[in-house]
Protein backbone atom coordinates (compact mmCIF):
# COMPACT_ATOMS: atom_id res chain seq x y z
CA UNK A 1 0.00 0.00 0.00
CA UNK A 2 2.35 3.03 -1.24
CA UNK A 3 -0.15 5.35 -2.57
CA UNK A 4 -1.73 6.36 0.96
CA UNK A 5 -3.51 8.99 3.11
CA UNK A 6 -3.46 10.02 6.31
CA UNK A 7 -6.00 12.37 8.10
CA UNK A 8 -4.05 13.51 11.28
CA UNK A 9 -5.53 16.81 10.92
CA UNK A 10 -8.11 19.24 8.60
CA UNK A 11 -5.04 20.56 7.20
CA UNK A 12 -4.61 17.56 5.47
CA UNK A 13 -7.32 18.20 3.40
CA UNK A 14 -7.60 20.37 0.66
CA UNK A 15 -11.01 22.23 0.14
CA UNK A 16 -11.98 19.67 -2.57
CA UNK A 17 -10.95 16.83 -0.81
CA UNK A 18 -12.49 18.39 2.47
CA UNK A 19 -16.35 18.72 0.73
CA UNK A 20 -16.06 15.53 -1.13
CA UNK A 21 -15.92 13.41 1.59
CA UNK A 22 -18.44 15.70 3.40
CA UNK A 23 -21.07 15.00 0.95
CA UNK A 24 -19.80 11.75 0.24
CA UNK A 25 -20.90 10.88 4.58
CA UNK A 26 -24.53 12.66 3.36
CA UNK A 27 -24.42 10.10 0.56
CA UNK A 28 -24.12 6.93 2.96
CA UNK A 29 -26.55 8.14 4.73
CA UNK A 30 -29.36 8.20 2.55
CA UNK A 31 -31.31 4.90 2.72
CA UNK A 32 -30.72 4.58 -0.92
CA UNK A 33 -26.96 5.09 -1.41
CA UNK A 34 -24.90 2.51 -2.43
CA UNK A 35 -22.72 0.95 -0.94
CA UNK A 36 -18.84 0.25 -1.09
CA UNK A 37 -16.69 -2.16 -0.18
CA UNK A 38 -13.40 -0.60 -0.72
CA UNK A 39 -12.12 -2.20 2.69
CA UNK A 40 -13.02 -5.82 1.25
CA UNK A 41 -10.12 -8.20 2.72
CA UNK A 42 -8.58 -5.46 4.80
CA UNK A 43 -8.00 -5.32 8.28
CA UNK A 44 -8.40 -2.18 9.95
CA UNK A 45 -6.88 -1.51 14.02
CA UNK A 46 -9.17 0.26 15.95
CA UNK A 47 -6.70 2.15 18.93
CA UNK A 48 -8.64 4.15 21.59
CA UNK A 49 -6.56 4.81 24.67
CA UNK A 50 -9.08 7.27 26.14
CA UNK A 51 -13.18 7.02 26.20
CA UNK A 52 -15.29 6.92 23.34
CA UNK A 53 -18.81 6.01 22.84
CA UNK A 54 -19.54 7.63 19.45
CA UNK A 55 -16.09 7.50 17.46
CA UNK A 56 -15.28 4.42 18.18
CA UNK A 57 -18.74 2.86 17.42
CA UNK A 58 -18.68 4.64 14.21
CA UNK A 59 -15.22 4.14 12.86
CA UNK A 60 -15.49 0.16 13.91
CA UNK A 61 -18.73 -0.14 11.99
CA UNK A 62 -18.25 1.90 9.37
CA UNK A 63 -14.73 -0.63 8.53
CA UNK A 64 -16.94 -3.24 9.12
CA UNK A 65 -19.75 -2.08 6.35
CA UNK A 66 -17.02 -1.36 3.79
CA UNK A 67 -16.19 -4.71 3.88
CA UNK A 68 -12.92 -4.94 6.68
CA UNK A 69 -11.98 -7.32 9.33
CA UNK A 70 -11.33 -5.09 12.71
CA UNK A 71 -9.19 -5.58 15.55
CA UNK A 72 -9.30 -3.14 18.58
CA UNK A 73 -7.11 -2.16 21.38
CA UNK A 74 -7.95 -0.42 25.04
CA UNK A 75 -5.88 1.78 26.82
CA UNK A 76 -3.67 -1.44 28.50
CA UNK A 77 -3.71 -3.60 25.41
CA UNK A 78 -0.52 -2.00 23.38
CA UNK A 79 2.84 -2.09 24.88
CA UNK A 80 3.27 1.95 24.55
CA UNK A 81 1.96 1.17 28.46
CA UNK A 82 5.97 -0.90 28.96
CA UNK A 83 7.88 1.90 27.51
CA UNK A 84 7.95 0.83 23.86
CA UNK A 85 8.19 4.08 21.80
CA UNK A 86 5.26 5.19 19.30
CA UNK A 87 7.84 4.70 16.49
CA UNK A 88 8.29 0.91 17.17
CA UNK A 89 4.63 0.25 17.58
CA UNK A 90 3.96 2.12 14.49
CA UNK A 91 6.26 -0.13 12.25
CA UNK A 92 4.88 -3.31 13.93
CA UNK A 93 1.57 -2.48 13.40
CA UNK A 94 2.08 -1.43 9.99
CA UNK A 95 3.23 -4.46 9.31
CA UNK A 96 -0.02 -6.16 9.94
CA UNK A 97 -2.46 -3.54 9.51
CA UNK A 98 -4.02 -2.03 6.61
CA UNK A 99 -5.15 0.63 8.34
CA UNK A 100 -4.93 2.56 11.90
CA UNK A 101 -7.96 4.65 13.66
CA UNK A 102 -6.17 6.35 16.96
CA UNK A 103 -7.69 8.18 19.79
CA UNK A 104 -5.27 9.48 22.66
CA UNK A 105 -5.42 12.62 24.56
CA UNK A 106 -1.73 13.02 23.42
CA UNK A 107 -0.08 15.69 21.20
CA UNK A 108 -0.59 15.34 17.21
CA UNK A 109 2.76 14.98 16.63
CA UNK A 110 2.38 11.10 18.03
CA UNK A 111 0.20 10.64 15.06
CA UNK A 112 2.53 12.21 12.57
CA UNK A 113 5.22 8.90 13.93
CA UNK A 114 2.65 6.63 13.47
CA UNK A 115 1.93 8.00 9.61
CA UNK A 116 5.83 7.84 8.76
CA UNK A 117 4.79 4.13 7.67
CA UNK A 118 3.22 1.95 5.35
CA UNK A 119 -0.66 2.39 6.57
CA UNK A 120 -3.36 4.87 6.85
CA UNK A 121 -3.79 6.63 10.14
CA UNK A 122 -6.85 8.55 11.30
CA UNK A 123 -6.69 10.84 14.30
CA UNK A 124 -10.00 10.53 15.88
CA UNK A 125 -8.93 12.60 18.40
CA UNK A 126 -6.02 14.31 19.96
CA UNK A 127 -5.16 17.02 22.33
CA UNK A 128 -5.23 19.44 19.56
CA UNK A 129 -7.59 19.11 17.28
CA UNK A 130 -10.91 16.10 16.62
CA UNK A 131 -11.15 16.27 13.14
CA UNK A 132 -13.40 13.91 12.53
CA UNK A 133 -15.93 15.51 14.56
CA UNK A 134 -15.86 18.03 12.37
CA UNK A 135 -16.37 16.24 9.36
CA UNK A 136 -19.67 14.58 11.31
CA UNK A 137 -20.67 17.98 11.94
CA UNK A 138 -20.25 19.14 8.57
CA UNK A 139 -22.38 16.12 6.94
CA UNK A 140 -24.90 17.12 9.36
CA UNK A 141 -25.14 20.93 8.09
CA UNK A 142 -24.82 19.54 4.40
CA UNK A 143 -27.70 16.89 5.31
CA UNK A 144 -29.60 19.23 7.16
CA UNK A 145 -29.59 22.54 5.33
CA UNK A 146 -28.78 20.89 1.90
CA UNK A 147 -25.49 23.16 1.59
CA UNK A 148 -22.70 24.51 4.04
CA UNK A 149 -22.30 27.93 1.93
CA UNK A 150 -24.10 31.07 3.87
CA UNK A 151 -24.50 29.20 7.36
CA UNK A 152 -24.60 31.42 10.21
CA UNK A 153 -22.94 29.24 13.15
CA UNK A 154 -22.97 30.05 16.69
CA UNK A 155 -20.38 28.33 18.89
CA UNK A 156 -20.54 28.41 22.39
CA UNK A 157 -18.15 26.86 25.35
CA UNK A 158 -14.83 26.00 25.81
CA UNK A 159 -11.84 26.42 22.95
CA UNK A 160 -11.29 23.01 22.63
CA UNK A 161 -10.28 20.56 20.20
CA UNK A 162 -13.76 19.97 18.79
CA UNK A 163 -13.51 24.03 18.10
CA UNK A 164 -10.28 24.23 16.85
CA UNK A 165 -11.48 21.41 14.26
CA UNK A 166 -14.50 23.30 13.52
CA UNK A 167 -12.54 26.47 13.27
CA UNK A 168 -10.16 24.79 10.58
CA UNK A 169 -13.09 23.40 8.24
CA UNK A 170 -15.90 25.16 8.51
CA UNK A 171 -14.74 28.60 7.12
CA UNK A 172 -13.48 26.98 4.02
CA UNK A 173 -17.12 26.94 2.66
CA UNK A 174 -18.04 30.85 1.04
CA UNK A 175 -20.08 32.97 2.69
CA UNK A 176 -19.96 31.58 6.40
CA UNK A 177 -20.37 32.96 9.28
CA UNK A 178 -18.84 31.54 12.39
CA UNK A 179 -19.18 33.13 15.62
CA UNK A 180 -17.31 31.57 18.57
CA UNK A 181 -18.25 32.51 22.35
CA UNK A 182 -15.74 31.55 24.74
CA UNK A 183 -15.19 31.66 28.11
CA UNK A 184 -12.44 34.08 29.24
CA UNK A 185 -9.26 32.13 29.54
CA UNK A 186 -10.92 29.04 27.87
CA UNK A 187 -10.84 30.19 24.04
CA UNK A 188 -9.21 28.59 21.22
CA UNK A 189 -5.42 28.69 20.80
CA UNK A 190 -4.70 32.11 19.43
CA UNK A 191 -2.70 30.15 16.20
CA UNK A 192 -5.78 28.28 15.79
CA UNK A 193 -7.94 31.11 15.11
CA UNK A 194 -5.12 33.35 13.51
CA UNK A 195 -5.16 30.76 11.09
CA UNK A 196 -9.08 30.25 10.83
CA UNK A 197 -9.08 34.52 10.17
CA UNK A 198 -6.87 34.16 7.07
CA UNK A 199 -8.91 30.88 5.70
CA UNK A 200 -12.66 32.63 6.25
CA UNK A 201 -10.48 35.92 4.36
CA UNK A 202 -9.40 33.68 1.56
CA UNK A 203 -13.25 32.15 1.11
CA UNK A 204 -15.31 34.85 1.79
CA UNK A 205 -16.44 34.11 5.26
CA UNK A 206 -15.86 35.07 8.72
CA UNK A 207 -14.88 33.86 11.87
CA UNK A 208 -14.92 35.97 15.12
CA UNK A 209 -14.06 35.67 18.57
CA UNK A 210 -15.48 37.05 22.19
CA UNK A 211 -15.79 36.20 26.09
CA UNK A 212 -19.66 37.32 26.16
CA UNK A 213 -22.58 36.80 24.94
CA UNK A 214 -23.58 40.11 24.23
CA UNK A 215 -24.61 41.11 20.92
CA UNK A 216 -25.01 37.91 19.75
CA UNK A 217 -25.61 37.67 15.88
CA UNK A 218 -29.13 37.92 14.06
CA UNK A 219 -30.21 34.92 12.13
CA UNK A 220 -28.48 32.26 12.97
CA UNK A 221 -28.52 28.79 11.47
CA UNK A 222 -26.95 26.73 14.18
CA UNK A 223 -26.05 27.14 17.99
CA UNK A 224 -23.52 24.60 19.17
CA UNK A 225 -21.90 23.67 22.06
CA UNK A 226 -19.74 21.21 23.60
CA UNK A 227 -19.07 19.48 27.47
CA UNK A 228 -17.28 21.96 29.40
CA UNK A 229 -14.72 19.31 30.27
CA UNK A 230 -13.18 18.20 27.21
CA UNK A 231 -12.71 13.98 27.62
CA UNK A 232 -9.14 13.54 28.60
CA UNK A 233 -8.59 16.72 30.53
CA UNK A 234 -9.04 18.93 33.79
CA UNK A 235 -8.95 22.54 34.76
CA UNK A 236 -6.72 23.84 37.00
CA UNK A 237 -8.94 26.46 38.78
CA UNK A 238 -11.33 25.06 41.04
CA UNK A 239 -13.99 27.58 40.19
CA UNK A 240 -14.19 27.49 36.49
CA UNK A 241 -17.67 26.69 36.92
CA UNK A 242 -18.55 30.26 37.51
CA UNK A 243 -16.23 30.90 34.89
CA UNK A 244 -18.87 28.46 32.41
CA UNK A 245 -22.28 29.14 33.76
CA UNK A 246 -23.13 31.93 32.14
CA UNK A 247 -22.06 30.62 28.57
CA UNK A 248 -25.15 27.51 29.16
CA UNK A 249 -27.59 27.07 26.23
CA UNK A 250 -31.11 27.33 27.43
CA UNK A 251 -34.53 28.24 26.20
CA UNK A 252 -33.41 31.87 26.83
CA UNK A 253 -30.74 31.95 24.29
CA UNK A 254 -32.66 29.91 21.70
CA UNK A 255 -35.42 31.97 21.95
CA UNK A 256 -33.42 34.53 20.25
CA UNK A 257 -32.82 32.53 17.36
CA UNK A 258 -36.16 30.99 16.88
CA UNK A 259 -34.96 29.56 13.30
CA UNK A 260 -31.94 28.10 14.38
CA UNK A 261 -31.32 23.83 15.54
CA UNK A 262 -29.08 22.78 18.19
CA UNK A 263 -25.70 21.13 17.92
CA UNK A 264 -23.45 19.04 20.67
CA UNK A 265 -20.75 16.82 20.02
CA UNK A 266 -22.20 14.89 22.72
CA UNK A 267 -21.76 13.11 25.57
CA UNK A 268 -23.39 15.77 27.22
CA UNK A 269 -24.53 16.80 30.67
CA UNK A 270 -27.74 18.48 30.99
CA UNK A 271 -27.53 21.25 33.37
CA UNK A 272 -24.49 22.60 32.84
CA UNK A 273 -23.81 23.39 29.01
CA UNK A 274 -27.13 22.84 28.01
CA UNK A 275 -30.29 22.34 29.43
CA UNK A 276 -32.39 19.29 29.27
CA UNK A 277 -35.27 21.36 27.84
CA UNK A 278 -32.67 22.84 24.59
CA UNK A 279 -30.96 19.19 23.96
CA UNK A 280 -34.14 16.80 23.92
CA UNK A 281 -36.00 19.96 22.55
CA UNK A 282 -37.58 20.26 18.99
CA UNK A 283 -34.33 22.30 17.37
CA UNK A 284 -31.65 19.65 18.54
CA UNK A 285 -30.23 17.76 15.95
CA UNK A 286 -27.29 16.24 18.50
CA UNK A 287 -28.80 12.58 18.27
CA UNK A 288 -28.65 13.11 14.50
CA UNK A 289 -25.18 14.70 14.63
CA UNK A 290 -24.53 11.53 16.43
CA UNK A 291 -25.91 9.15 13.43
CA UNK A 292 -23.58 10.64 11.06
CA UNK A 293 -20.60 10.00 12.79
CA UNK A 294 -21.28 6.71 11.26
CA UNK A 295 -21.76 7.82 7.71
CA UNK A 296 -18.84 10.46 7.84
CA UNK A 297 -16.12 7.57 9.22
CA UNK A 298 -17.36 5.47 6.08
CA UNK A 299 -16.76 8.20 3.84
CA UNK A 300 -13.28 9.34 5.61
CA UNK A 301 -12.04 5.40 5.44
CA UNK A 302 -12.95 5.43 2.13
CA UNK A 303 -10.98 8.55 1.12
CA UNK A 304 -7.87 6.99 2.96
CA UNK A 305 -8.04 4.74 -0.06
CA UNK A 306 -7.92 7.15 -2.61
CA UNK A 307 -11.69 6.16 -3.77
CA UNK A 308 -14.07 8.60 -2.72
CA UNK A 309 -16.04 9.50 -5.68
CA UNK A 310 -16.06 12.97 -7.96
Amino acid sequence: MSDIRHLISLNDLTDDELERIVWRGVSFGEASAPQSDVLRDRIIGIYFSKTSTRTRTAFTVAALRLGARVITYGPGDLQLNTGETIEDTAHVLAGMLDGLVMRTAGPTHEFRALAGHSMPVVNAMSAEEHPTQALADLTTLAARFGRITGLRVLYVGEGNNSAAALARALPRFRDVELEFRTPPGYGLDPDVLAEAELTAKRCGSTVRERSDLADLPDGLDVVYTTRWNTTGTSKADPDWRTTFAPFQVDDSLMARHPGAVFMHDLPAHRGEEVTAEVLDGPASIAFDQARHKLHSAMAVLEWCQRAVPS
